[in-house]
C-alpha cells in the first residue's frame, strides 16, 4: 500500500512543475484627447474622438458612445441610435468617427442607447464626455 502511494506521488511530480506562465497584463492607461462634435442634419450627429493607450478599437468606440450620450442629454433628449463607427489606429493614436441619431423617445432599431444609463456607466468607468 505504501509503495502504491509513493508511485502515485512520483507520477504526479512532473505535472506539478508544469505551470504555464501567464503573460503580463498591461495596465490600462487611456489618454483621452478630445471630442469633435458635428451636427450633420436634423437629429443626425457625428462624433470624432481620439485617444492613446486604448487596448483595442472597442475602447475608442466606447469613448465615442460616451460623447454621444452626453451630447444627447445636453440637447434635451433621452435616447440615441448608433448608425456606424469607423475606428482607425496609427502610431498609437486611436480615432473613432461615429454617427448617431438623437431622439426624445426610444427610436426604432437594435442599436439604441438610453443616454442617462450610458452617461452613468461612462462616469463610473472614468470615460470623459462632451
Amino acid at each position: 500500500m505504501q509503495r502504491a502511494a509513493i508511485i502515485s506521488l512520483l507520477a504526479a511530480l512532473p505535472i506539478a512543475g508544469c505551470v504555464e506562465a501567464q503573460p503580463e497584463r498591461q495596465a490600462f492607461r487611456p489618454d483621452y484627447k478630445g471630442v469633435d462634435t458635428r451636427l450633420l442634419e436634423g437629429d443626425l450627429v457625428g462624433f470624432v474622438v481620439e485617444m492613446t493607450g486604448a487596448r483595442s478599437g472597442e475602447d475608442v468606440a466606447d469613448y465615442a458612445q460616451c460623447a454621444a450620450a452626453q451630447y444627447t442629454l445636453i440637447r434635451g433628449y433621452g435616447f440615441a441610435r448608433h448608425l456606424r463607427t469607423n475606428v482607425d489606429e496609427t502610431g498609437g493614436l486611436w480615432r473613432a468617427d461615429a454617427i448617431y441619431t438623437i431622439s426624445p423617445s426610444l427610436p426604432r432599431g437594435s442599436k439604441t442607447i438610453d443616454a442617462e444609463v450610458v452617461v452613468a456607466h461612462c462616469a463610473e468607468n472614468g470615460i470623459p464626455m462632451v
